[in-house]
């Protein structure tokens, strides 16, 4: 036998008519590996999406609707989106600094501004006497002035408005929750003007002066149907 006749008689014993047997059982592998996926792809993968009876619910299941736990008026929404100019005025009931009950919706028909501020809050010290001469001057307007306290002891808020003289309610938001409920994201001060009908007449983050609180209530006031 010629040595190019035994070249080809040796490669038809290796591959069987030029085919590589490797890529054969390649082939049958990739196939076979094809069927199982296709058979039982979602028990390998956890189950498919669809399945939370056996695995249980998924997280965004899992998590509540936002609900304030303080929040227990009977008059006016509780929650429900960010607060715009226009909207009616979440209802809230908290404590003021002598242990008594403040419930928005018993001011029903005034006019009220809601002051989020902090003792240790520097703008909301600047703009404390600007509220305060607000409301001396509107008390016969029937003007109520709701400051909401954001996380202190009750001691230290009475002590802030003892020293700096001041008339109005100072209210105790102990978990902070009707500050996340209105939206003010840490944001001190921040002011909602509401007016007899209790909507939303005016939002404003930061220190307010003198005219700017003047501006606001000139749209708050009045009384409106």
């Amino acid at each position: 036998m010629t040595s190019q006749g035994s070249s080809e008689q040796k490669n038809k014993s290796v591959g069987g008519n030029g085919r590589n047997p490797l890529l054969i059982v390649g082939g049958f592998t990739i196939l076979g590996l094809a069927l199982t996926l296709i058979i039982f792809g979602g028990s390998l993968f956890g189950g498919s999406a669809t399945d939370t009876t056996e695995a249980g619910p998924s997280i965004l299941e899992q998590v509540p609707a936002f609900e304030s736990a303080e929040t227990n008026a009977s008059q006016g929404p509780i929650g429900g989106g960010p607060l715009e100019i226009g909207a009616l005025a979440y209802d809230f009931a908290l404590n003021d600094v002598q242990g008594n009950s403040v419930q928005l919706s018993d001011y029903a028909g005034q006019p009220v501004i809601i002051n989020f501020w902090a003792t240790w809050c520097g703008p909301c010290r600047v703009e404390m006497p600007e509220l305060e001469a607000a409301y001396q001057a509107h008390q016969e307007d029937g003007l109520v002035i709701l400051a909401l306290d954001q996380q202190e002891a009750t001691e230290d808020v009475a002590n802030f408005f003892e020293e700096l003289g001041l008339n109005f309610t100072a209210v105790l938001d102990n978990e902070g929750i009707v500050s996340e409920l209105y939206g003010v994201a840490n944001i001190l001060p921040t002011t909602f003007f509401i007016n007899r009908n209790g909507e939303v007449t005016a939002i404003h983050r930061g220190p307010m002066v003198q005219s700017q609180i003047d501006g606001y209530l000139a749209d708050t006031l009045p009384a409106t149907h």
